[in-house]
């Protein structure tokens, strides 16, 4: 059998090259993997403690919580809402002397409403001898029944009351 030297040494140089690569490969390979050892040290757990995944999964499930109890507060929020929207809050009293000769302003117009202007004006006249006491009711910021100019005041000033 004849062998070519020529052929054989090219044969060689190939699988040197090759041999030399799959080495540098490995090095390379045994390198990274070190590293990422080295990474899954990191977030493995020391004596006693939480390892990372840990702390990460319960920071998630506790976010979900706040998140669900995000929701719930803005439902209650919302919920509070309307019913202040309803509440008589906007309120106003004028004081007046309804008998010019009393004195002391002891008469007087209170006006309670709501944010959509409904509610009512209580008005109290006070005499010598006697005290006269009357409602009067207010929808969307207007009255039924005519109101005096004290009364018109009052719910004047109870609705920019509102306003701001």
């Amino acid at each position: 059998m004849n062998i070519d030297t020529s052929a054989l040494s090219v044969l060689v140089i190939v699988a040197l090259v090759f041999g030399l690569a799959g080495i540098g490969i490995g090095a390379f390979a045994l390198v990274r993997l070190s590293h990422i050892h080295r990474s899954l040290a990191l977030l493995g757990a020391a004596e006693g403690r939480e390892t990372f995944v840990d702390v990460v999964a319960r920071t998630i499930s506790e976010f979900h919580d706040l998140r669900d109890d995000v929701a719930d507060l803005d439902s209650t929020l919302t919920h509070t809402r309307s019913e202040l929207a309803q509440a008589l809050r906007h309120v106003s009293v004028v004081r007046y002397d309804a008998f010019g000769d009393l004195g002391g302003r002891f008469s007087f117009s209170a006006a309670m409403i709501d944010d959509s202007g409904d509610g009512i004006v209580l008005t109290s006249i006070h005499g010598r001898t006697e005290t006269r006491t009357y409602i009067k009711g207010i929808s969307g910021g207007k009255s039924d029944i005519e109101l005096s100019p004290e009364e018109s005041e009052s719910l004047k000033l109870a609705k920019n009351r509102g306003d701001s």
